[in-house]
């Protein structure tokens, strides 16, 4: 693989695992939204972890792109990352909450609840796309 394959193929590999969290939790919410938010919960759920589905994509980009390894180049990807994911967030979810289209509170619950759990898969990501490790002594 050339050196311009491999971030893409990592991203990539994210992107699916993202995915398949997304899916995970919005599959383990399916029974408890609509017992408590009923079926109109229900499209809120999908929206909701499409949001922080979205969210976490965007906020890879950063981490994908910048490939400088001194310690300055990864704090600014880490933050770039972490500014970029909550930008879209906060921008989707105001979006959807104020389309009108889903039911506020189910929505904005199943935002928060991705959100979180793609956190792990974020996180991975950095690290392992980094090489964050110890420092290494002078």
């Amino acid at each position: 693989m050339t050196d311009p394959a491999k971030p893409a193929a990592g991203y990539l590999r994210f992107l699916a695992l993202a995915a398949g969290v997304a899916v995970v939790v919005g599959a383990i919410g399916v029974v408890p939204t609509r017992r408590l938010a009923g079926e109109d919960g229900l499209p809120a759920l999908v929206a909701g972890c499409l949001v922080g589905l979205l969210s976490s994509a965007l906020g890879g980009l950063p981490i994908a792109l910048i490939r400088d390894r001194t310690p300055m180049g990864r704090v600014l990807a880490m933050m770039g990352s972490m500014g970029a994911r909550l930008l879209a967030v906060a921008v989707l979810g105001v979006a959807a909450v104020l389309s009108g289209w889903f039911a506020p509170v189910p929505l904005l619950l199943w935002i928060a609840i991705s959100y979180a759990a793609l956190l792990g898969v974020d996180a991975w990501y950095a690290l392992r796309t980094q090489g964050a490790g110890p420092p290494q002594a002078g």
